[in-house]
């Protein structure tokens, strides 16, 4: 006879913390919710890859109507570009704040970024009010139409992301940073920076080079 006594209330206990601790799907939810961002990153590289290289077809075609040298402001646009790279650097403050687990002032931190992005969209609206005022609109040549299409889809993804990072903020607020709440932050740190680098593009490629003759 064995002298291993049976305890069923103790197993009936230890079966119920496997079941806890072993559900499928949830063995490492970080690395797939990373993961699944970087792929969406990704297809978003490809958007702006094809609006990139449909403007550097079309970048010339005026239609005799204005060029960029005629209507782009270049202190205008570096001053809106300072606003979305000084967003950039500020939300890395707020990443720095979140791993001291200062949650006070990680959200300023997100505020000011998403002050810097919203004063960002308002320069932008502003442009291109000044250019449908002047008649430079999209239907007006392929270069505008090319222009007003690559500079409103980034404009677009400031938005969302000014928009995530309200969203972000209450929910810091109101539970903190918990594990959910800090791949959130991680998330959204790699969008604010992919948004940073696509401008610094735009800025080059579109703006920079569209002045020269």
């Amino acid at each position: 006879m064995s002298n291993t006594s049976v305890h069923p209330a103790a197993d009936s206990v230890h079966a119920a913390d496997n079941l806890r601790f072993y559900v499928p799907g949830e063995h490492h939810p970080q690395n797939g919710t990373l993961l699944g961002f970087w792929l969406y990153l990704m297809s978003d590289c490809l958007i702006f890859a094809c609006l990139f290289a449909v403007y550097g077809v079309v970048g010339r075609s005026y239609a005799a109507g204005p060029s960029g040298a005629d209507l782009f402001d270049l202190t205008l646009v570096a001053i809106n570009t300072s606003m979305l790279l000084l967003s950039s650097i500020t939300f890395g403050f707020a990443m720095l704040e979140m791993q001291r687990k200062r949650l006070n002032a990680t959200l300023l931190w997100l505020g000011i970024t998403g002050l810097l992005g919203a004063a960002f969209i308002g320069l932008e609206l502003y442009e291109f009010a000044h250019l449908i005022h002047v008649g430079a609109t999209p239907q007006r040549s392929a270069f505008l139409s090319a222009f007003f299409a690559l500079v409103a889809t980034h404009g677009l993804h400031v938005t969302f992301g000014i928009i995530w990072l309200i969203v972000l903020m209450v929910q810091l607020k109101k539970h903190g940073f918990i594990p959910e709440n800090r791949r959130r932050m991680m998330c959204l740190s790699m969008f604010w920076h992919f948004l940073d680098v696509v401008w610094i593009g735009v800025f080059t490629f579109v703006y920079l080079m569209g002045v020269l003759p």
